[in-house]
């Protein structure tokens, strides 16, 4: 995250809409912000402990190097699981839209679809299907050769 993503951030109508998810970009400044606040604490510790004695310093020592790994695996964690968080909103938000949008779809074949049938009510169905009474235009129709087969219940020719 750059400084100018930080100013259009702060300074730029983001802020102030509702309609965007602005916290994954924050992420990043969360966890600059905790491993600054562990430094701090290092070295505050560290002065602090070895200000009262030797001794101190060395058990202070050992103390930054086991609770800085600790709330360092900590801060990792937290930060992971809110990008972790904010994907699968992202990712149900996506499918939200996508499911409205199938539906709008549906609809608008529809009402395509109607339209269409509105438009050619005036069609005549006896121009496509021809009565009974017409006789068959003459077609030499071959039948298969070989006995007839039907699904599962005649087994194949033996050869």
């Amino acid at each position: 995250m750059t400084l100018d993503d930080l100013k259009r951030i702060f300074l730029g109508p983001t802020l102030f809409r509702l309609d965007r998810i602005l916290s994954p970009r924050l992420v990043p400044v969360l966890y600059l912000t905790g491993l600054g606040a562990l430094l701090i604490w290092g070295v505050q510790h560290l002065f602090a402990t070895f200000g009262s004695s030797f001794g101190n310093g060395l058990w202070g020592l050992l103390e930054i190097v086991v609770l800085g790994a600790f709330f360092l695996v900590v801060l990792r964690i937290v930060c992971e699981a809110l990008l972790v968080f904010f994907k699968a909103n992202e990712a149900a938000t996506d499918e939200v839209s996508r499911n409205q949008v199938t539906s709008s779809l549906l609809e608008d074949v529809r009402d395509a679809i109607h339209e269409i049938a509105d438009d050619e009510e005036d069609f005549d169905i006896d121009d496509i299907i021809t009565p009974a009474t017409v006789p068959a235009p003459d077609v030499e129709i071959t039948p298969p050769r070989g006995p007839r087969r039907t699904a599962r219940r005649t087994p194949g020719p033996r050869m």
